[in-house]
């Protein structure tokens, strides 16, 4: 099981076998059936239980492999969701895969993740995946979503010629380099004056992605770095890959659920006994106490004269 785990192919498994002295070996079928195992113990990490505490930032993305489906093989869509929690830690929250990442599937996986107690939700970071806003609205009620600045910048690149790369990147980084939520706004305002006349295109992504794109800013700025982007679930994705890819092509979803969630059980646990919380606690009890403050705030102030800082 742990062999199998950590990416090495149920070939290779034999030779591990037949390397530590029995001679008979072990076949393909053998492995998958040892590591069917795992099933039980990781069905229960995935239907766990997240009602013990509040998880005000949720993360979401996909990534893609090739599984059996009717004896065709076809791409899967693979989604996993972390979250940081009330005390700063992060936990996987769930993970699942389905036929297409479409608005169906993203609104069934955000259901089950609600169905097993997951609250107090105030902002959901992804990219623009197909359908995923209208499930935040629909299953996350109450819930801002936060458009990856990282994907946005590389769907930009694709309407850029290369020699002018480098002045609209360095421009548009400009609005998240401020130091408080009027100043990003301004800045947001004046970038896309400055790029309308030779980027029409880029002046138009950017007007039309703007609350997306700074939903983070409505938050503690000690929080920005680590909400505007989905960098750390990338990361998560990373872990995944090679493992996947040592398989190749998965007989079945089950395959693929059994190895996925293994390899997110291991980010988890060392999530759970890292020394340093994801967010610190002084910044997250600094969150409550916004939240605390908005609800007191008098009906004739605005949102854009409220202190958001910390």
């Amino acid at each position: 099981m742990e062999a199998y785990v950590h990416g090495v192919s149920t070939r290779k498994v034999d030779d591990l076998v037949a390397a530590l002295g029995l001679e008979s070996g072990i076949s393909k079928s053998e492995v998958s059936r040892i590591c069917a195992g795992l099933d039980e113990q990781l069905g229960a990490f995935r239907s766990r239980s997240l009602a013990h505490i509040e998880f005000p930032y949720v993360f979401l993305d996909a990534t893609y492999l090739k599984g059996r489906v009717n004896h065709q093989v076809v791409s899967r869509a693979v989604v996993v969701a972390t979250g940081v929690s009330m005390d700063g830690h992060r936990e996987v929250l769930g993970c699942d895969v389905g036929d297409s990442e479409d608005g169906a599937f993203w609104t069934e996986f955000l259901r089950s993740l609600r169905a097993r107690g997951l609250g107090g939700v105030r902002l959901v970071i992804s990219d623009q995946h197909l359908g995923l806003k209208a499930a935040v609205e629909a299953v996350m009620v109450g819930s801002a979503w936060q458009r990856c600045r990282v994907h946005f910048m590389r769907n930009v690149l694709t309407r850029v010629k290369r020699n002018n790369t480098h002045m609209v990147i360095a421009a548009i980084q400009t609005i998240f380099a401020q130091p408080d939520a009027r100043a990003v706004r301004e800045q947001f305002d004046r970038i896309v004056a400055t790029l309308g006349d030779q980027f029409p295109d880029i002046a138009t992504m950017l007007t039309d992605a703007k609350e997306d794109l700074l939903a983070f800013s409505a938050f503690s700025e000690a929080h920005w770095r680590k909400v505007w982007s989905t960098n750390p679930l990338e990361r998560l994705h990373r872990e995944i890959k090679p493992r996947t890819d040592v398989v190749g092509v998965f007989p079945n979803d089950a395959s693929v659920e059994r190895l996925v969630t293994a390899v997110v059980v291991e980010a988890h646990d060392e999530w759970q006994v890292a020394e340093r919380r994801y967010l610190s606690e002084t910044s997250m009890a600094l969150l409550q106490r916004m939240e605390a403050a908005a609800l007191t705030q008098a009906p004739d102030e605005s949102p854009e004269s409220r202190p958001l800082a910390g």
